[in-house]
């Protein structure tokens, strides 16, 4: 996603990413660790046709649903559950 601008570096590899007010009201942390961020590299749509950021997560109104192509794997159970989930957009997670 992005590309979004840095617009403070706290001198410890984190730094302040002006994220837009979608993201940020989702509850997404405008700080990243440097580890985080990458260089933006435009999309190619003859490799990926139509792929947008609303493809990884949906920021409509209701935002209880995500792009999830499959659960790889889980452990622990109720509240304390963790997943292992292969997104529609190829990350894993």
């Amino acid at each position: 996603m992005g590309p979004y601008l840095i617009s403070k570096d706290f001198g410890n590899n984190s730094f302040r990413v002006d994220l837009p007010a979608r993201l940020l009201q989702r509850g997404v942390h405008p700080v990243f660790h440097a580890s985080l961020l990458r260089v933006h590299v435009a999309n190619d749509d003859r490799l990926f046709p139509g792929r947008a950021e609303t493809q990884v997560a949906d920021f409509g109104e209701d935002g209880a649903e995500w792009a999830v192509d499959r659960i790889l794997s889980h452990k622990g159970q109720g509240m304390s559950s963790v997943f292992k989930i292969k997104w529609k957009a190829g990350d894993v997670t």
